[in-house]
Formats: structure tokens, C-alpha cells, sequence
């Protein structure tokens, strides 16, 4: 079962990060993205969505290596 929220996890890294960084308009018209470029602009809003990213890539490979067990 840990396979699969690690491959969940860092798919949806990957996504954030490849949303990002190609500046999907649908990813950013999004409402709650949408509130994050309106309040701080696009450059914040892409790097707080890179950091996301990474950060869920990284608690995906905590889980693989079995640090972390889900149950």
C-alpha cells in the first residue's frame, strides 16, 4: 500500500512543479491559485507552487524508504 501513496505523491509533485514552471493558465485561474497570483503575482505564486512540489516529491521518497509507514 505505501507504493501507491508514494507514486501518488510524487505524481502530484511532479504535477505542481510541471504546472509551474509551463505557466498552465487553467492551473493559475484556478480559485485558490488564482487568489495567490491576484494577492502576490505569478513569480510568487510559481515558487510557492515549485515548493509544494518538491515538498511532496521528498515526502514520497520518506515513505518509499519506510521512514514514515502509512497504515
Amino acid at each position: 500500500m505505501q507504493i501507491i501513496y508514494t507514486l501518488v505523491m510524487i505524481a502530484m509533485g511532479l504535477f505542481c512543479i510541471i504546472c509551474s514552471v509551463k505557466e498552465v493558465p487553467w492551473f493559475f485561474n484556478n480559485r485558490k491559485a488564482g487568489f495567490l497570483v491576484k494577492l502576490f503575482g505569478m513569480t510568487f505564486a510559481k515558487i510557492f507552487y515549485i515548493i509544494i512540489g518538491v515538498l511532496f516529491i521528498i515526502a514520497g521518497i520518506i515513505v518509499a524508504a519506510g521512514v514514515i509507514t502509512i497504515s
